[in-house]
């Protein structure tokens, strides 16, 4: 493997694991605290289970971020015949939005959602109502993250 695809793939990688890791840690913070509310209200699971399993959007956007590198560079019909190092370097660019959005919106996220869920431990129809609501707006930034590197990925860069 030469260093242009090498330089690709890392940035396919990226957009994976740094999207990932914001979304690891957001879930943990929610987890974290609908663990403490399911102890003592078990009957809220539902709500809870959805405002945990919220900030993990973030590591999917990475994932295909990362799936849409690979299909340019042609990696599921045998690759690319050859790819210069500047187009790699805006591939690489290319996964950056999406990588450090998710990183920070997947933490925050679950922050705000662990702020909805102690709201719909003592006040269940405000769970769905305020706690979803902010969560969701959190979720606004890293959509945008994953617009604009599947912009750059699929319209700004052109291999071959």
């Amino acid at each position: 493997m030469d260093y242009a695809m090498a330089i690709a793939l890392a940035g396919a990688a990226v957009a994976t694991f740094i999207a990932g890791i914001g979304s690891s840690i957001g879930l943990g913070i929610a987890g974290r605290a609908a663990a403490g509310v399911l102890a003592e209200k078990p009957e809220r699971y539902g709500l809870m289970t959805l405002l945990v399993v919220l900030p993990s959007t973030q590591g999917i956007y990475g994932l295909v971020i990362s799936l849409f590198v690979m299909l340019k560079l042609n990696m599921f019909g045998g690759g690319v015949d050859s790819l210069s190092i500047a187009t790699s370097l805006q591939l690489f660019a290319g996964c950056l939005p999406v990588a450090v959005a998710g990183l920070f919106s997947g933490i925050h996220q679950g922050k705000a959602c662990a702020g909805g869920i102690v709201m719909a431990a003592k006040r269940p129809e405000m769970g769905i109502k305020a706690g979803l609501v902010y969560a969701a707006l959190v979720e606004f930034y890293a959509i945008l993250g994953f617009l604009v590197s599947l912009l750059i990925i699929m319209i700004g860069v052109t291999v071959g």
